[in-house]
This record gives structure tokens, C-alpha cells and sequence, in this order.
């Protein structure tokens, strides 16, 4: 029975972030070459973008996170400072698809995640987008792909899993009890079915999620979701602490530590996660490449 050991010490939220959330320049040589490719590539990552903190760490392990469809969302998650806005159902730039690819191949990357932000304004949401950038990279590059979506059903998500990325993603983000308050727009069994579904459509293909904390969520409902997730067949897992970034935002709580971290990832693994990757700078793709030793041996596509 998967239950915790630890009697939760987490800091309460204050002006300074904990010693445990600082982390250093990255100065690696490696990364300093592939922040040059990247410029070069003129594509768009999110690394860059929302100033993750990891970004040496993942640069150096040759993964990279790509953001497409624009930069402008259509939702306001109240979590989230990505730009909100309505972009017209007009794509600027068709050829991303190909260009990410591209830049895949020159990178020389041995894992990509392709993210987005969410295209209500599109009338399949971006996912044809979505399904051409996997087989384009597919076609050029031996890297396995990882999609972390929005909320896609239906023939929108069929066609995404019909591109055989080796990994399907979509966030749940939050516990049921405070998911409207950070998610308005989105729903919180609805995420977990969309989850369930990828693996009916493609009973090989593997799923991952994404769990923020210091929403002023219990350990209990932490475990709770997990028992959630695990029950719609979820593989991988991350865990990470929620930062506010501006005080319009919703509120931070609480800080989590890291050997609370160390606990959920433990109590994960005992649920039947392959793999659970949990930490305070710990974001949905970090260190993504991690769960390629999970896949099958033959990474290059998932065969029906």
C-alpha cells in the first residue's frame, strides 16, 4: 500500500525562494554550442523561453523542448505566464513542421519534446501541426519524440497517436480539489480520460503527465492523484514545485522539500510508475531523456 513515511515539513511561501530552488549559470561547453545551433535554427524553444532552470542540465544530455503553434495562448490558466490572446486561426509560418526537424537533425539531439500552446482558435486545435513535426523528425532524425498536448479527443488526438510519437503527454497539472482554480478552462476527469484514450487508441503507446505542487494541495491528494493517474494506465511522471510568476497569478502556498520529493517519487514507483521524475526545479520535460531506457529497443517508432 503506497502510503507516506513522511510527516510533511514543507516551508510556508515567502518572499525568498528556499536555498534549494537556486541553481547556477550553466557554463557547460556543450550547452554554450547548443544555445548557438538553436539561434541559428531561428526555432523556438521552450527552455529558452520560460527561463527554465534546468536548461544546462538538459542541453548538455542532448534534449531540447520545442514550442509551436506561436506564442500567444487562448486559455489563461492561472498558473501559467505564457501570453494570452485570440491569434486568428492563421498559422504564420507553415513550414515549421520541416524547420523543427531540421533543427533536430543539426542539434543532433537524442530526445525532443514538442509542446504548444493551446489553438482554440484552429479548427483541429493545431494537431495536424502537431502530427506533421513527429513525422518529419521521424523521417530525418533517430531521436525519440515526445508531444505533450492540450486537451485533445477525438480524431484530434487519433491523429496525433496515428504519428507514433514514443511518447504521449498531456498534464494533468493539479489535485481535483483545486483544479478549477488553476485550470478554469480545462477539466480535471477529462485530462485523465484523455490519457486512458491515447493507450486504447495505440495499446503500446506510452503516456506521461505532470504534476505541479504548493497549490495548497495535501500529501494525501498528491498520492491520491497518483493512484488517479496510474489507474488510467499512465506510465511516467513528474513532479515538480509550482513558482509563482507574477502576483496576478494563483498563489503559492508552500514549499515542498526535497526529500518530501524524494518521498513521492518512492511512493510512485510503488504505485507502478516506470519511471518518476520529482524534485523542486523539476518541470515536465526535465531530464526527459531519462525514460528513453523505458522505451523499447527499437526507439525509432512504436509498431501497432
Amino acid at each position: 500500500m503506497a502510503e507516506s513515511n513522511l510527516k510533511l515539513k514543507s516551508v510556508p511561501a515567502g518572499r525568498r525562494h528556499p536555498p534549494w530552488l537556486k541553481v547556477r549559470l550553466p557554463t557547460l561547453e556543450s550547452y554554450s554550442n547548443m544555445k548557438a545551433l538553436i539561434k541559428d535554427a531561428s526555432t523556438n524553444t521552450v527552455c529558452e523561453e520560460a527561463k527554465c532552470p534546468n536548461i544546462g542540465e538538459c542541453w548538455s544530455h542532448g534534449t531540447a523542448t520545442f514550442m509551436i503553434l506561436g506564442d500567444t495562448c487562448t486559455r489563461a490558466c492561472r498558473y501559467c505566464h505564457v501570453k494570452t490572446g485570440w491569434p486568428g486561426g492563421i498559422l504564420k509560418n507553415s513550414d515549421e513542421p520541416k524547420q523543427v526537424a531540421e533543427a533536430v537533425k543539426k542539434l543532433g539531439l537524442k530526445y525532443v519534446v514538442i509542446t504548444s500552446v493551446d489553438r482554440d482558435d484552429l479548427d483541429d486545435g493545431g494537431s495536424s501541426i502537431f502530427a506533421k513535426t513527429i513525422d518529419e523528425i521521424h523521417e530525418v532524425s533517430s531521436a525519440s519524440v515526445e508531444v505533450l498536448t492540450p486537451d485533445y479527443t477525438g480524431g484530434n488526438l487519433k491523429r496525433i497517436i496515428d504519428s507514433k510519437p514514443e511518447v504521449y503527454g498531456h498534464n494533468i497539472e493539479t489535485v481535483r480539489r483545486v483544479f478549477k482554480d488553476v485550470r478554469s478552462k480545462g477539466d480535471y476527469d477529462k485530462s485523465l480520460s484523455i490519457l486512458l484514450q491515447a493507450k486504447k487508441l495505440n495499446p503500446k503507446q506510452k503516456t506521461k503527465t505532470a504534476l505541479m505542487v504548493g497549490l495548497g494541495e495535501t500529501s494525501d491528494e498528491i498520492i491520491e492523484t497518483m493512484k488517479d493517474l496510474r489507474k488510467h494506465e499512465v506510465d511516467f511522471l513528474a513532479i515538480g514545485q509550482y513558482l509563482r510568476p507574477t502576483k496576478k497569478h494563483v498563489e503559492l502556498v508552500k514549499y515542498y522539500t526535497p526529500q518530501e520529493f524524494v518521498e513521492f517519487a518512492r511512493i510512485g514507483k510503488e504505485l507502478g510508475f516506470l519511471h518518476v521524475e520529482a524534485g523542486p526545479l523539476v518541470r515536465s520535460s526535465y531530464r526527459a531523456d531519462k525514460i528513453n531506457k523505458f522505451l523499447s529497443l527499437n526507439k525509432l517508432k512504436i509498431i501497432n
